[in-house]
C-alpha cells in the first residue's frame, strides 16, 4: 500500500517521532478504518496523536484532527465515553484556533453529537446537530455534502426523539 510505503519513507527521513510521519500515521490510519479494521487504525491514530501532542504543542489543530479522528474509532468500537472526551476536546482546540463559526467547528459539533445521541443525550445531540447546520449551510451552502449529512443526522434525530408533552395542558 503506498501510504505504508510514504510512512516507511518519513520515518527514515525524518525519524518516528516528526510530524510528517504523524501526518502519515493518520493518512493510513484512515484507509484501515475505511477497510473496517478499527484496531489497526486506532493503534495509527494513537500514535499520530502522541507524535502531534510532542511536536506541536496540545492546543494545535492538527492535534484537533488526530483525535476527532481516534474518536471516530472508539465511537465504531462502542467506547462512548473514550470517543466523547476526544470529540469534546477536538472542539475545543479548533473553536480556540479558528473561531466558533469555521466547518472544522462543524464537523467537530456534528462529530460529538452523533455520540451524544449513541449515549442517550438526545437534547444535547440536538443542539450539536443544529449548531453544525447554522455553521455549514453559512459557510457551504445547503447543497453541500456536510451540510446534507448533518441535517439527515438531525432529522433523525427529530423522528427518534419523542415529543416533549406540555403537562399544564393537561
Amino acid at each position: 500500500m503506498l501510504y505504508e510505503r510514504a510512512l516507511r519513507i518519513d520515518e527514515a527521513a525524518y525519524g518516528a517521532d516528526h510530524p510528517a510521519v504523524a501526518t502519515c500515521a493518520n493518512n493510513l490510519g484512515r484507509v484501515l478504518r475505511a477497510q473496517g479494521n478499527y484496531a489497526g487504525a486506532r493503534t495509527l491514530y494513537e500514535r499520530a496523536l502522541r507524535i502531534g501532542e510532542a511536536a506541536l504543542g496540545a492546543e494545535h489543530p492538527a492535534v484537533a484532527t488526530y483525535a476527532n479522528n481516534l474518536g471516530g474509532v472508539l465511537r465504531a468500537q462502542g467506547d462512548f465515553a473514550g470517543a466523547r472526551a476526544l470529540y469534546e476536546r477536538a472542539l475545543r482546540i479548533d473553536e480556540a484556533a479558528y473561531g466558533p463559526d469555521h466547518p472544522e467547528v462543524g464537523t467537530d459539533a456534528n462529530n460529538f453529537g452523533t455520540v451524544l445521541r449513541a449515549q442517550g443525550d438526545f437534547a444535547g445531540a440536538r443542539a450539536l446537530f443544529e449548531r453544525a447546520l447554522r455553521i455549514f449551510r453559512a459557510a457551504l451552502g445547503d447543497a453541500h455534502p456536510s451540510t446534507k449529512t448533518v441535517r439527515q443526522h438531525l432529522e433523525s434525530l427529530l423522528q427518534q426523539t419523542p415529543p416533549v408533552s406540555d403537562a399544564r395542558s393537561s
